[in-house]
């Protein structure tokens, strides 16, 4: 490939980087995806909606990652690409930028007091270095970066203000970048996930939502107590859990409330939910046939060995389920019975035998796994279980968030600068006219015009009420 050649190709590549045409329709299909966003359920609420979709389409939907469209590989590549087009926007015009801030005007121009309206000028009966002594100071005091270049019989000023306000597009594309960069990091490098976290126990991972696979944190968190208040008619007023954070040599302790965060070593913690498991305690009534009256109720802890009212043998609660097997029949406990003559027998125990039975009809009893009288003559009868709180805590790490917010200052900083500053260069040329003198107020500005006008009206105003009553309009 010729030299003339590759430098064409890298010309053009550049100048369709830098176009605002670009720009523009990024920006209209980051809206478009924004709207598909909203419209199509993301992540964890598309079941409802995947549901109603064929098999191929589904498959269609998956493939383009339009359940998750914020962190699908085309929208990333949307983002950069938009975050190419303004560094390079940025840098294909701030040369121009650069020579204008460098470049200093000769006082003594005069095309700029050419047409000069006559809100702008006025004459004076003082002498041009009596007028040039009032203005001069008044001028200096105004405006930055001031020049004089005296003639024979005229007087030239020159100064500027709001030199900095020609960088206000960059600051604003730079904020836009720390804004994309903050989006890019935060998907790729961060994580969303889940914990449940039972009053008196601790987690060191929490499960990502995506996936439910475990995500390792680094420190340890536990639930110390947990508290819920409720209205009269049951639903939850307000819940809380006391938590510790321990890591490495770092310890803190934190009151987590709903809308009430806690960040720690850069993943934050947000209450969630609760709800509640079983115990390690349950209380059982035991009966024993062939003795009338006799019944014992016995306080029994998950894995504690109890010896039977008989002197039988012994048995252990080895399990406690909050619903049994999820299917509706309420909690239930497993009694591994060690008897001292057979095999030893283990058997369900529920603490709502009729929901069993209306489930199982007539064949609940033959069932042994089921039957409370499994092994004779006892009969085992579940009177309480002990239940505890958990924690429901969402675990979100963002390492995105410092860009966005510095993003989000400076693109303040930056549309005020952009909006309501600007660079204005004025001239005042002060010069003999007859038996007086003459002076004229000229300018330029980047932007709002009619703003500059006005403020070289007002400036012309300021000066001829500063040299006195013989001040007049020419």
């Amino acid at each position: 490939m010729k030299p003339k050649d590759s430098a064409q190709k890298n010309y053009a590549a550049w100048r369709f980087f830098s176009s605002v045409r670009l720009t523009l329709v990024l920006l209209i299909l980051l809206a478009a995806v924004s709207i598909v966003g909203t419209v199509i359920p993301q992540r964890q609420g598309m079941q409802e909606f995947a549901q109603g979709l064929s098999p191929g389409m589904l498959e269609v939907f998956r493939a383009l990652q339009l359940f998750d469209v914020y962190h699908s590989f085309w929208f990333r590549i949307l983002i950069s690409t938009l975050a190419l087009n303004l560094i390079v926007c940025s840098l294909d015009r701030l040369p121009a930028t650069l020579r204008r801030l460098r470049s200093s005007p000769k006082p003594d121009r005069k095309k700029p007091f050419e047409e000069t309206p006559p809100e702008h000028r006025f004459r004076t009966d003082r002498a041009v270095g009596e007028v040039a002594g009032v203005v001069e100071p008044l001028f200096r005091k105004k405006y930055k970066k001031t020049s004089r270049k005296d003639g024979e019989s005229e007087v030239f000023l020159y100064g500027e203000r709001g030199r900095l306000s020609l960088f206000a597009v960059y600051v604003v594309h730079l904020s836009v970048l720390l804004i994309l960069a903050g989006g890019i990091v935060g998907s790729t490098l961060g994580f969303e996930a889940f914990v449940n976290i039972p009053e008196g126990g601790s987690v060191d991972t929490a499960r990502l939502r995506d996936t439910r696979s475990p995500k390792p944190l680094g420190f340890r968190v536990e639930c110390l107590d947990f508290d819920v208040s409720f209205y009269e008619n049951g639903s939850p007023k307000e819940y809380r859990a006391e938590l510790r954070f321990v890591g490495g040599e770092s310890t803190q302790e934190a009151t987590l409330r709903v809308n009430h965060p806690f960040t720690f070593q850069g993943i934050r913690f947000y209450q969630a939910s609760y709800g509640s498991i079983p115990g390690n305690a349950v209380e059982l009534l035991i009966r024993r046939e062939g003795s009338p009256g006799a019944e014992t109720r016995v306080h029994a802890r998950r894995g504690e060995e109890v010896p039977l009212p008989g002197g039988e043998g012994a048995f252990v609660v080895d399990d406690i389920r909050q619903d049994f097997m999820r299917m509706g029949m309420g909690p239930a406990v497993r009694i591994a019975v060690q008897p001292t003559a057979g095999e030893d027998l283990a058997f369900w125990v529920f603490l709502h035998p009729e929901r069993v039975a209306s489930r199982f009809s007539e064949s609940f009893r033959a069932f042994p796994k089921l039957n409370p009288s499994a092994f004779e003559p006892y009969t085992f009868l579940l009177s309480d279980v002990e239940t505890r709180y958990y924690t429901g805590l969402q675990v979100n790490r963002d390492p995105g968030v410092p860009f966005v917010w510095a993003g989000f200052f400076l693109i303040v900083f930056g549309l005020f600068a952009a909006f309501f500053t600007s660079h204005r260069r004025v001239w005042i040329r002060i010069e003999a006219a007859g038996d007086g003198t003459l002076v004229r107020v000229a300018g330029t500005s980047n932007k709002n015009p009619v703003g500059a006008e006005r403020e070289m009206t007002q400036l012309a105003s300021r000066l001829r009420e500063h040299l006195g009553a013989q001040g007049r309009q020419a």
